[in-house]
């Protein structure tokens, strides 16, 4: 790509999130000239979605980088008397504490590449050894089967919670290696003993059942192109704005979705099943034949209670969590509802937001499947992609890996202008949209950020199995602070990720 470009632009973009991938979009569309530029190698900013081996890339990017700071830059040459400059800062800061912790079997080697995998350049190479892919990572017995990874993020507050998110992998396989081991160790058997084991049973056979194959962090790696995972971790009701951008503007159409098959909350100890449609309902085993009936009742209320305001107009200054015990709900019920339909807070929350949380909840059910969310099939960063792909089409010029040193912002009107690149070019714009983590701490001083803790897990087997292996679930635990959720877990089935299929909306 040659360095230089255009000098005039009528929107200038930085940094390729969902939101500046948006308006990006919407400008190029309707006719402006819209210059799109990301520091980073990837599209998405921190809406990306990774590979296995990309997210340990991305994790070892914040661990070891540092902003580069020049002390007499050119490009300060081309700020005039009547100008001033705001520096852009290389690093994004907005993530903090990021770590890795693998919990895999030891079976180390340098040499182990992504199953499909193309040749990584110098900024995506990372070692097949879990010590050198993080800085942080921790190798206990081989016992264990897990793999986490964590980051903390400035932007909303939850708190910390004993359960954590998972990820679910079921009897991943080292393709051409299929070998039973005990104990780790291969079991060969000669040819006269398999004669007697076929007939005569022996004594472990009958008493110790079939064991698993262990997942081994090779062997993760190996697969990692089975699955994707997200920075950042939310779903789409099916109903909705986003939806309706999505279809109207033909966007939908650069990607495929999926719908979450069940809905699952974390009570007293133990993973549920949330019932959702009718026929969840009465199909329940949780639910007496009496909560079954209440619970259509309150549910047919609530899809038209703007119509019977008699109804709730006594109680709108109290929090849904009292309303709901008005209605005489069991303690089983009202917990369904406020945590896993109407997903609000016992103590935030009042009547009406709860009672419209609940019937956006139950419109949204059967448009695209049984639950109202949908998700991206290959991850979240699908969005933007999709977005600066319109842009691209209607003329939006992309620039990744090109940094922009400042914005040149005049001193009597308090307008950008333009901005200075890498390069020492100075590109001329009517309108700027930049990104927050481009902003240093001083320029973002005014702003109130709030901590927000994720975490990724991968394990070995589902946290609520059922009969069938297409499940694909989402898990919600209450949190301590009103309005937040300690933990909300998207589990998919990665063993029937090759076979997949994505509905269009």
């Amino acid at each position: 790509m040659a360095d230089t470009l255009p000098s005039e632009f009528d929107v200038i973009v930085i940094g390729t999130g969902l939101p500046e991938s948006i308006i990006a979009a919407a400008c190029s569309r309707s006719g402006q000239r819209v210059l799109h530029v990301d520091s980073r190698s990837y599209y998405g900013g921190n809406w990306a979605s990774f590979s296995f081996s990309g997210i340990l890339s991305w994790l070892k990017e914040y661990q070891e980088n540092s902003d580069v700071v020049n002390e007499s830059p050119a490009w300060q040459e081309q700020i005039l008397e009547n100008e001033e400059a705001i520096v852009l800062s290389r690093k994004d800061k907005t993530i903090q504490h990021v770590e890795v912790f693998c919990y895999a079997s030891q079976d180390l080697h340098e040499d182990v590449e992504e199953a499909g995998a193309l040749q990584k350049n110098h900024a995506s190479v990372i070692s097949g050894s879990p010590t050198e892919a993080a800085h942080s990572a921790y190798l206990p017995s081989e016992d264990e089967s897990l793999c986490t990874v964590s980051c903390e993020m400035p932007t909303e507050q939850t708190p910390s919670s004993d359960l954590e998110p998972a990820l679910e992998i079921n009897d991943v396989e080292v393709t051409g290696e299929k070998e039973k081991r005990y104990d780790d160790k291969t079991c060969v058997k000669s040819a006269s003993e398999e004669e007697t084991s076929e007939n005569v049973p022996t004594a472990e056979d009958t008493a110790l059942p079939p064991k698993k194959n262990r997942i081994t962090y090779s062997q993760i790696i190996k697969e990692g192109r089975r699955f994707n995972i997200d920075l950042v971790s939310k779903l789409l009701y099916s109903r909705g704005l986003l939806i309706d951008l999505l279809i109207k503007s033909n966007v939908s159409r650069y990607a495929e979705f999926k719908n979450i098959t069940r809905i699952l909350v974390f009570r007293e100890g133990r993973v549920e099943q949330v019932p959702c449609s009718r026929a969840d309902v009465f199909n329940s085993k949780q639910l007496t034949m009496v909560e079954k009936r209440m619970l259509m009742k309150f549910l047919t209320f609530c899809m038209e209670y703007e119509k019977h305001p008699d109804e709730y107009k006594a109680y709108e200054e109290i929090t849904f969590s009292e309303y709901l015990k008005t209605q005489k709900l069991t303690p089983n019920l009202r917990y369904f509802v406020l945590h896993s339909i109407a997903m609000t807070s016992e103590t935030a929350c009042n009547t009406v937001d709860g009672l419209k949380a609940t019937k956006n909840f139950l419109r949204c059910l059967g448009r695209y499947g049984n639950t109202p969310f949908l998700f991206p099939l290959y991850g979240q960063g699908e969005l933007p992609q999709c977005f600066c792909r319109m842009c691209a089409v209607f003329g939006g010029i992309y620039c990744l890996r090109h940094s922009v040193q400042c914005l040149v912002v005049d001193k009597e009107s308090r307008k950008c202008k333009a901005i200075i690149d890498q390069f020492g070019q100075r590109i001329i714009s009517k309108h700027f949209l930049v990104e927050d983590s481009y902003f240093s701490e001083n320029t973002c001083s005014h702003v109130q950020y709030r901590q927000i803790s994720r975490s990724v897990l991968i394990t070995d087997r589902s946290v609520l199995k059922m009969d069938s292996d297409q499940q694909i679930s989402i898990l919600t635990v209450p949190g301590e602070e009103p309005g937040t959720f300690a933990v909300r877990v998207i589990e998919l089935c990665p063993s029937t990720m090759t076979c997949m299929k994505g509905t269009s909306l």
